[in-house]
């Protein structure tokens, strides 16, 4: 048996697709153009690649894009004063400060101080609390979009065993509630290992569904996955360059030894990585939606 590959490469075209349809109605009937700023402070190359890619997603959807490059001295004053004028700008429907931030500014402040409906990240500790409670908020982007490949890709969480390895605030926590929830596409029985678990290939091998979110390579091995199990691999850990200077990926998951195992797999790189830009595009358009009062 080999499992059929899961692309988020392909799931993220497919919604990028609904997304420009969706922006183009918007617009068309209702005069609503969703809006983005993007923050950036300093010089990371990591970052500005990061939110280059956002800039160019908004450009191809149709989304208004306003980018924020400011210097590496920049205090924590004005960051929060640019914040407060972004959440009071109507055009403007999701705010993104690109992390990590220089050491003299307080991360979480700054975070907690974008209004939880412009959230687009689905970080903040009201939309955490919301998606916690099943009330509705801005998801996560990285768990949102593991849940699209799941349901896209018509794997059945009614019921199922899921075992998530990581309970990391940005991916194990969020995908562990987004699953509980009674919502379609969610209801399933949700077990979060972690670095003191015991016996963690117990825990795995019961699983219908294996989430790796736990940032060590090839972590999860071929005896620990279920016979007929779907693995979604999260990680993107960096094992070396080619002579090129490219960088050679894996993920948490031994692939070529579990993919003879699971029924389903996700690839690295090609598998959750394109869905995450995704899913903040569709943060976007849905915080659009919102601020005007409509479905």
């Amino acid at each position: 048996m080999t499992a059929r590959i899961i692309s988020g490469t392909e799931i993220s075209k497919q919604i990028r697709e609904e997304l420009k349809n969706e922006i183009e109605m918007l617009r068309a009937r209702h005069h609503v153009i969703p809006g983005l700023a993007t923050v950036i402070v300093g010089n990371d190359p990591a970052s500005q690649t990061y939110v280059g890619s956002k800039v160019r997603a908004c450009q191809e959807l149709g989304i208004f894009s306003a980018n924020y490059p400011l210097p590496e001295e920049t205090s924590e004053k004005e960051l929060l004063y640019l914040i407060k004028t972004l959440n009071d700008d109507p055009r403007i429907n999701g705010i993104l400060v690109q992390v990590p931030l220089p050491k003299h500014i307080d991360e979480n402040r700054v975070l907690t101080a974008i209004s939880p409906d412009k959230d687009v990240d689905g970080f903040h500790p009201i939309n955490i609390g919301r998606l916690v409670i099943g009330e509705k908020s801005l998801l996560p982007c990285t768990p949102a979009g593991i849940q699209q490949m799941l349901i896209r890709s018509n794997v059945d969480t009614e019921g199922a065993e899921v075992v998530v390895v990581g309970r990391s605030n940005i991916v194990g926590k969020p995908i562990a509630n987004i699953l509980l929830q009674k919502a379609a596409g969610a209801n399933a029985t949700v077990t979060v290992c972690h670095s003191a678990t015991h016996d963690m290939a117990n825990h795995t091998r019961r699983a219908d569904i294996l989430i790796a979110a736990i940032g060590k390579p090839r972590f999860i091995t071929a005896d620990m996955v279920k016979p007929g199990a779907t693995v979604i691999d999260v990680g993107t850990n960096e094992i070396g360059k080619t002579p090129a200077g490219k960088r050679i990926l894996c993920g948490d998951v031994d692939f070529d030894n579990v993919k003879a195992v699971a029924s389903a797999i996700t690839p690295v790189p090609g598998g959750v990585g394109p869905m995450t830009i995704v899913m903040l595009m569709a943060n976007t358009v849905k915080a659009a939606k919102m601020a005007h009062g409509l479905k």
